[in-house]
């Protein structure tokens, strides 16, 4: 059944907590539903139809395709909840899908499932859950959310490390947390399996979802080429001292750190690395292996999940991909937005486009906050800088 704005007809008067369940047909959102309902809130399991590919099929195999909505509405068949399939399809395209394409136009590398997660799976579906009299949202994030001493919620990591997603839940403010409910992050990806093997859930095994979901193939350059043909624009690869030893097809199609792919022979024989794209200019610069480590990034769109941006520079573990490891950093504050990063020890490919995120320098488990990162800095600056910022963290 596709949901409208309101269903009014078809929901009775609520007779405890309802709460709206982001199911993806997966065993993790699947579970979701079946702790909520054993806890005893009014569960509504609601499917987001996303994405209905370039030829009117949907991507199948997708987290947001046809089989995991078909997935989704058997499970909340048998634990005996309404299901309901959203179609956010137009506003995906407008909001996940141009800015996944205008990002690489621009030279960057874009992170779509946490665009994802901050325009439909939390905006727009609490707009929906308002709307339908619900009290919360809940997802099968790994992740939790806990409510302080401080009256303030707090976002810290689930607690199965190898499958943690904290770091694309950055965005959260302090009025969505309020509404949102996160159970699967107090159990292993193990313990979620064997909850939904002993409930009878026949998603108990299903793989997670590795690929971007309106990327068939997890091939994004073809995606690409079919919804943008014109950004198949040739121009020059260059050496960081500026020679000539290539021909790229289109800067939309390279990332930084890319070594494959590339189609050039570097001069001295050694591997050679996309360190810089050029939007400008229509440039790709290659480097040496060493040339992608740095120390320093600016990032802008910063949010801070607590609510206010520190009065001084913030002593940190920052990750600036999803699967690279944290470092101990020193967040500056610019502006309300934008800060400056600077890590004690070198980064590899810290690539604009991509998400830094903030995590507390004791522990390393609470989500103070994150944002996109805009640019990057040479190691001689940054060490400038880092020295600069110990002297004022002192005083």
């Amino acid at each position: 059944m596709t949901c409208p704005l309101t269903l009014p007809a078809v929901l009775t008067p609520k007779g405890t907590k309802r709460v709206l369940v982001a199911m993806s047909g997966g065993v993790d959102s699947c579970v979701t539903a079946a702790l909520l309902k054993a806890q005893g809130y009014e569960v509504i399991g609601v499917t987001f139809l996303l994405w209905t590919g370039n030829e009117g099929q949907e991507h199948a195999k997708a987290c947001c395709g046809v089989d995991s909505v078909e997935d989704a509405r058997r499970i909340a068949h048998k634990l005996g909840i309404p299901h309901f399939v959203l179609n956010m399809t137009d506003f995906f395209a407008q909001t996940v899908v141009t800015d996944f394409i205008n990002e690489y136009t621009q030279g960057r590398t874009p992170n779509p499932c946490v665009r994802c997660n901050e325009f439909v799976k939390f905006r727009l579906f609490l707009h929906r859950a308002e709307a339908l009299d619900a009290d919360f949202i809940a997802t099968g994030h790994h992740a939790r959310i806990v409510k302080g001493e401080d009256e303030r919620f707090h976002l810290l990591k689930g607690v199965d490390a190898q499958k943690d997603q904290s770091y694309v839940l950055y965005m959260l403010t302090q009025p969505v947390m309020a509404r949102v409910l996160m159970p699967i992050g107090h159990f292993t990806k193990a313990q979620v399996r064997e909850m939904a093997r002993q409930w009878g859930l026949p998603v108990y095994n299903k793989p997670d979802s590795q690929e971007i979901c309106f990327v068939e193939g997890d091939d994004y350059r073809e995606f690409l080429r079919k919804r943008r043909p014109d950004l198949v624009k040739q121009g020059p690869i260059v050496t960081e001292e500026g020679k000539v030893i290539g021909t790229h097809i289109g800067i939309a199609f390279y990332t930084v750190g890319q070594r494959r792919g590339l189609g050039i022979s570097s001069p001295k024989g050694e591997p050679l690395y996309v360190v810089r794209i050029d939007a400008a200019t229509n440039t790709i610069v290659v480097g040496k292996r060493e040339s992608l480590l740095t120390r320093e990034a600016i990032v802008g769109a910063v949010n801070w999940v607590g609510g206010e941006p520190p009065e001084k520079p913030l002593k940190v573990r920052g990750k600036h991909r999803y699967r690279s490891p944290e470092g101990l950093a020193w967040v500056e504050p610019l502006t309300e937005r934008k800060v400056r990063v600077i890590w004690d020890e070198p980064q590899w490919a810290v690539t604009p486009g991509q998400i830094a995120v903030f995590y507390d320098a004791e522990t390393g488990q609470e989500v103070l906050g994150g944002g996109t990162i805009l640019s990057t800095v040479s190691r001689a600056e940054a060490a400038e800088t880092t020295k600069e910022l110990s002297e004022v963290a002192t005083l």
